[in-house]
């Protein structure tokens, strides 16, 4: 991203002032990057950790982040949420966790080319179907949500971890089954000891570096 290139525009009110304060009169300045068809465009940001490391906290609030940029072309898949949906009666097998993220790579794959942000949290534990998923949508940022398993246990108010070291619950990533953690993410992000608004921020940050997201560069008031 070349910012000496960058447009700057000044943006009225428009429907993302409901993500900020009420104010008699706002002025937004922004930064526009040159082949942008706003001041972001499409990427996948894909969230993997094992369960309980706070990869559907920090996509919430990177979402929240984004809307109150303006950016309203955005959805999110979440992994609880899609076993529900599109991935409805499969099991935690090898077999059907690949369906499930090949099902939802080809969703993101779309939204993404149609320019959408497009924020992914699920646990995706093999790195063969994450790489599938990158090879198949292009932009696309793997994001490590990385907190030790005790942390995930003691997060865990289903009582899940527990059942699975008990042996009671069977395929349950991390405890007995793998979880192959990235080996060169786009980010990684320590949920133990970075606030889930720090993270968030990170998120932002690379987004701007990578030309997804133009900078803020100013703020002024009327």
């Amino acid at each position: 991203m070349v910012l000496s290139k960058a447009q700057l525009v000044i943006i009225g009110r428009t429907r993302t002032d409901a993500f900020l304060p009420d104010r008699a009169a706002n002025v937004r300045i922004a930064c526009t990057i040159p082949g942008m068809s706003d001041h972001y465009k499409g990427v996948t940001l894909w969230f993997t950790g094992l369960s309980q490391s706070g990869k559907t906290t920090t996509a919430q609030l990177v979402a929240q982040k984004l809307r109150a940029r303006g950016v309203d072309r955005l959805e999110t898949l979440d992994g609880d949420i899609v076993r529900l949906g599109i991935s409805r009666g499969l099991g935690f097998s090898r077999e059907d966790r690949d369906e499930n993220i090949r099902r939802v790579t080809l969703v993101a794959q779309l939204l993404t080319r149609n320019d959408v942000v497009t924020i992914v949290s699920a646990i995706s534990p093999y790195r063969e179907a994450r790489d599938m998923a990158r090879a198949m949508i292009g932009n696309f940022a793997e994001i490590h949500t990385k907190a030790s398993l005790e942390t995930c246990a003691a997060r865990d108010t289903k009582g899940l971890y527990a059942k699975a070291m008990a042996g009671d619950l069977l395929e349950f990533t991390g405890v007995n089954d793998p979880y192959e953690a990235p080996e060169n993410p786009e980010l990684v992000l320590d949920t133990e000891h970075g606030t889930a608004d720090e993270n968030a921020d990170r998120v932002l940050a690379w987004m701007e570096l990578h030309g997804f997201l133009a900078p803020q560069l100013a703020t002024a008031e009327a």
